[in-house]
């Protein structure tokens, strides 16, 4: 039986956390990121939504949960990195080193200095998407390639933009690496959101780019009246989100950020393993990354996101399916007086996770450690909405992936 295990990170360094995320999210981005998508059509803040009743029962100040599946039409915050990417690629093929419009993005002007061009990337969904929906805004064409096992509604939700899609027969790090082979043949401009050698400047942008969320969250929480979440748990396949969300933090609050928690599926724990490996460098997952969690589902950490990570996240939880088909339910069927929230897989796996710290007795330890108690203002990302309804389905209506009976936890060295 699959177990949630989890490690305290042993190589938290302070000195070169705050040099890694200064570099990763300088302290201007934030602000030039959210002017930017501001002007985008129909962009509007996701809601910052309280399970006040929750929190309650969990004995903890709050829990706050970034509701991404209302960003735009795309029901994720992926977007939010792909088009901040794409903007920027295209400001380096002007030489503009200033600020653009969106309006400016789209003239005429732009569109014959640039010329017709095709931006690719790979994808487990929702990535994909938000590229293909930004290239669609700015009048350009997409080619995205997944991995084999994709849901038929993740490939026509892609499509639906205009987009081609293409299927490798493997797993996502393969996708990753035939488009890397496929557009360097047909000069195609890829748009990832994991580096490798030579390729850092792209994915950079797209970590920068959700830095819109977490300003939004902050502003939001200051509008109720809390200074600040005291915890972060964040999902995590290559660790983009997860490294945006700790590189924001400590440039604003420095010392004083709050305590994270990077949650990945026990069949895709590349960062995990990685901590726990401990020799400070990323390390590929080995397997078939056949997790319910397919947005997480990744084998290879992105590497300036490991470094981020590496350096700052103080907690890795590595959980099995059934922990994110829980937090499905759990968003779907609340507590009377809390919101209904729709949550695919990777969207809700941070809320199972916290439901078992909070629950399990042989979890004590590690809530212990994490200090949640009255005084916490836990937040949560709601990642995604209902990206794949057959299963959605399936895990809320028809109860599959139950927790088992008897399901044990252990801690693990790191």
């Amino acid at each position: 039986m699959e177990r949630l295990n989890w490690l305290v990170n042993r190589g938290v360094d302070e000195e070169r956390c705050g040099n890694e995320a200064v570099a990763m999210v300088p302290p201007d981005v934030p602000a030039k990121v959210r002017r930017f998508h501001k002007q985008i059509p129909g962009f509007r803040a996701t809601p910052l939504k309280s399970l006040r009743r929750l929190a309650d029962m969990f004995d903890v100040g709050g829990i706050w949960v970034k509701d991404e599946s209302q960003r735009c039409e795309l029901t994720s915050f992926k977007v939010l990195g792909g088009s901040y990417a794409i903007y920027q690629l295209l400001k380096r093929r002007l030489g503009e080193a200033g600020e653009l419009s969106f309006a400016e993005l789209t003239s005429p002007r732009v569109r014959e200095e640039v010329g017709s061009l095709t931006f690719a990337a790979a994808t487990d969904g929702n990535h994909g998407r938000g590229v293909a929906w930004a290239a669609s805004k700015l009048e350009q064409q997409a080619v995205i390639y997944v991995p084999r096992g994709t849901s038929p509604a993740r490939m026509g939700a892609i499509r639906s933009h205009g987009a081609e899609v293409h299927v490798v027969d493997g797993t996502y790090d393969d996708a990753v690496e035939q488009i890397q082979h496929d557009a360097e043949d047909r000069g195609w401009v890829v748009v990832s959101d994991t580096a490798w050698e030579g390729y850092e400047d792209i994915p950079r942008w797209v970590m920068q780019g959700y830095s819109t969320m977490f300003a939004e969250a902050q502003e939001q929480l200051v509008g109720v009246g809390v200074p600040q979440p005291s915890h972060v748990f964040l999902q995590a396949g290559v660790g983009s989100l997860a490294a945006s969300a700790v590189a924001f933090y400590r440039c604003l609050l420095g010392k004083h950020a709050p305590q994270f928690v990077v949650v990945e599926p026990s069949k895709a724990a590349c960062l995990f393993e990685s901590v726990r490996i401990g020799e400070g460098k990323p390390y590929k997952f080995a397997g078939a990354l056949d997790t319910i969690m397919a947005g997480l589902s990744c084998g290879r950490p992105n590497p300036l996101a490991w470094r981020v990570l590496r350096d700052c996240a103080q907690f890795f939880v590595a959980c099995p399916d059934y922990v994110a088909a829980r937090g499905m339910r759990m968003y779907a069927v609340p507590l009377e007086g809390d919101p209904f929230i729709v949550s695919g897989e990777s969207g809700a796996v941070t809320l199972g996770v916290l439901s078992f710290v909070m629950q399990r007795p042989e979890l004590a330890p590690l809530r212990e450690r994490l200090g949640l108690g009255k005084e916490s203002e836990v937040l949560l990302i709601n990642s995604e909405g209902n990206t794949d309804p057959d299963h959605f389905r399936q895990v809320v209506w028809e109860g599959a992936h139950a927790v088992p009976p008897g399901v044990t936890v252990s801690a693990a060295s790191g």
